[in-house]
């Protein structure tokens, strides 16, 4: 399917008339008009800009943006584009389903769009990819952790992935692990910490169940005692009594499964204050810089994240390049810089080569994608499978301390 856009040709054509050097809509940054009379191609991005998810979201927006420039705000031939949208509500304080939807729609209706770069939470993929689908435009997610978005298992849901691809091919892949890879990861973080019995939550979200089950499975596989399981409500105003069901099993260790925007400080707090030695694991959707900020030192010192990334000395040397040019860049300390950022500049990166080798030919874009073989990334060696997955297994073990998220070892789970 070719990318066509009378609105460029008509300004265009203006141009050539009038005598003007260029148009096109105005976006929050990044490429966009006409360069040398070479057609644009809009890339679209769709992350949580309010609530508790937004310094994360604007460090993976930043990751893309240095991607996008250093790449000339060009794919080949082609300028490229880049509109920044919103997918959350002031009033839902977090990403809402039909904000994602009129994103998706937004891009699937724009006769440049190349690409979607999105969505940040793994259930507003699940809204989004059915509609970009069935316009045949690439998605990829800097951050989609749940299984069920691109495979079946334990973790997914019935009718999960094919219920994504209503047009019948996959248009969508990640940069991330999967959570079969980060439930493995964890099971390993939590035998090295000398867990024996855990007490696993989710925040009744398709990512949170997803990597709560993932999780679950891989602690019984891992030799460790699941001590119950239960659901905790992202709107309530305590979760005392949680707690102290939580204390009554016996458990020496939790796992939260959910996001920061589902008031996971409060949870820490109260577990902490009825489990005062637990040890308290969450997962990515937790590992945040804003998360540690919001829980106090003792909760701290209680509290183990995994993220689908190590210490920027750790990453390979253009991983290491990264960190130094974005904190050129945007003046931000290194242990300032979200995990997340270095997956945005990754998957702008996949995505600006694909169109290189696709041009605005939309299924040629999908298919460069889908033959992504790299060997050398910011992130290390990578293939990107049949199913839009990366091959990329590496997750990092982090403390929290002093407000900050600290790199503690790599975790390299056989799954």
């Amino acid at each position: 399917m070719k990318v066509r856009s009378m609105s460029i040709w008509c300004c265009l054509l203006a141009a050539m008339v009038l005598g003007v050097a260029g148009c096109g809509d105005d976006d929050d940054g990044g490429g966009g008009g006409s360069s040398g009379g070479g057609k644009t191609l809009t890339i679209y991005s769709s992350l949580p800009l309010q609530g508790a998810s937004r310094p994360q979201s604007e460090d993976v927006i930043r990751g893309e943006r240095l991607a996008l420039k250093q790449a000339g705000n060009k794919a080949g031939d082609f300028t490229i584009k880049y509109v920044s949208l919103d997918d959350a509500t002031a009033a839902a304080g977090k990403w809402e389903a039909g904000q994602t939807s009129a994103n998706a729609r937004k891009a699937a209706q724009d006769d440049t769009t190349i690409a979607y770069l999105g969505e940040f939470n793994s259930g507003a993929s699940a809204i989004s990819i059915p509609i970009t689908n069935e316009a045949g435009i690439l998605q990829v997610s800097p951050s989609n952790t749940q299984l069920g978005l691109t495979k079946g298992g334990a973790g997914a849901e019935k009718g999960e992935p094919d219920k994504y691809y209503p047009g019948g091919t996959r248009t969508y892949g990640r940069v991330v692990p999967v959570d079969t890879i980060q439930g493995a990861a964890l099971a390993q973080f939590m035998k090295s910490e000398g867990v024996k019995s855990v007490y696993i939550l989710d925040d009744k979200e398709v990512y949170g169940q997803g990597v709560a089950k993932n999780t679950e499975v891989a602690v019984k596989e891992a030799g460790l005692e699941v001590a119950g399981t239960d659901s905790w409500d992202g709107k309530a105003s305590n979760y005392r009594a949680l707690a102290s069901k939580i204390k009554a099993s016996g458990a020496d260790a939790v796992f939260g499964g959910g996001i920061i925007d589902n008031n996971g400080p409060q949870l820490w707090k109260d577990l902490s204050a009825a489990l005062p030695d637990a040890k308290l694991f969450g997962p990515d959707g937790l590992a945040t810089v804003d998360f540690t900020k919001e829980i106090p030192a003792k909760v701290q010192a209680q509290t183990y994240l995994t993220a689908p990334t190590v210490a920027p000395d750790e990453l390979p040397p253009a991983g290491q390049k990264f960190y130094t040019d974005y904190e050129a860049e945007y003046n931000e300390p290194q242990d300032e810089i979200d995990p997340y950022a270095v997956y945005g500049y990754e998957a702008m990166t996949a995505v600006l080569e694909a169109i290189e080798k696709g041009g605005d030919d939309r299924k040629a874009v999908v298919d460069a994608f889908f033959e992504t073989k790299k060997s050398d990334s910011v992130l290390g060696p990578y293939e990107i499978d049949d199913d839009g997955d990366t091959t990329l297994t590496l997750y990092g073990a982090y403390e929290a301390k002093g407000g900050k998220l600290v790199f503690k070892q790599a975790l390299k789970p056989q799954t």
